[in-house]
């Protein structure tokens, strides 16, 4: 029987493979050991060197809540990964493009992002799930696949930052009890123009997110949550970027891109790229 290989030894591959830029096997290609429950683990471990070295968690993002692109990535359920404060942007404090150089295979994702004021818990509905949060933002993540060609199973992506490379946060709009059912209204039924260079590259909607808009993504985390054994569950002043509503796009050097949001109060995000 082959000995399982210690999570330590997948973090260490992962993290090297981030810091030399370079491309790496699917773990899952030459260990058969390696699910997902095993991958969260190994997940774990890269936050503890991360963290080891100076990184601060400040929030999840969650990944693979598009269900039209499940059967493209071969993935047919959420995962999550850690955001960083060396992984986190504000838009407004950017002064020039975004270098790509430290991104692997880099993609562009447009999702919308929450800021928490208190701890959500499972069960919740809409409104109390709402009224958890201080703000919504619009964002675009950068994400990245350690693995050629973004061939992988889920366990890779899990394993490798949940796919996360950067967050670039648009502007935060607070949100209040007052405009709680317009703001839950909203969420589940908004659409969104992806533009690159200006001409709309992809086109996205609320309902691509688990059929329901970023609120049921953070449920879907707040649950994924509670039954986790080695994650720390979702504080007060994190961040959560609920997954991306349109297809995953690739980038590259002097683009830039920008969206069009009908049907929520967010205003749209224009991100230029080195």
């Amino acid at each position: 029987m082959t000995e399982p290989v210690p999570a330590a030894t997948h973090a260490r591959t992962i993290l090297a493979a981030h810091e030399h830029r370079r491309s790496i096997a699917p773990l899952t290609g030459w260990d058969a050991g390696l699910d997902l429950p095993a991958a969260y683990r190994v997940a774990a471990e890269v936050r503890r060197l991360r963290m080891a070295r100076g990184e601060r968690p400040v929030g999840r993002k969650i990944g693979f809540t598009n269900t039209t692109l499940w059967d493209t990535y071969g993935v047919h359920a959420p995962i999550w990964g850690d955001v960083y404060d060396t992984t986190l942007q504000e838009r407004a404090a950017l002064t020039g493009p975004v270098p790509l150089a430290a991104l692997v295979e880099p993609r562009i994702e447009p999702e919308i992002v929450f800021g928490l004021a208190r701890a959500p818990e499972p069960g919740l509905d809409d409104a109390a799930l709402l009224g958890c949060l201080a703000w919504a933002a619009q964002g675009f993540e950068l994400v990245q696949s350690l693995f050629p060609g973004w061939r992988f199973a889920a366990p890779d992506t899990v394993a490798a930052f949940g796919l996360h490379g950067l967050l670039v946060l648009g502007e935060r709009v607070p949100l209040t009890a007052d405009s709680a059912q317009a703001w839950i209204d909203a969420l589940a039924g908004f659409s969104v123009d992806l533009l690159r260079d200006g001409a709309v590259a992809d086109r996205g909607s609320a309902r691509n997110v688990l059929g329901g808009g970023p609120l049921a993504a953070l449920r879907h985390l707040v649950d994924v949550l509670a039954n986790d054994p080695v994650s720390p569950p979702l504080a007060a002043g994190e961040i959560v970027t609920t997954g991306t509503l349109t297809d995953a796009l690739p980038v590259a050097s002097g683009q830039v891109w920008n969206t069009r949001l009908s049907g929520l109060s967010l205003p749209g995000l224009d991100l230029a790229l080195a």
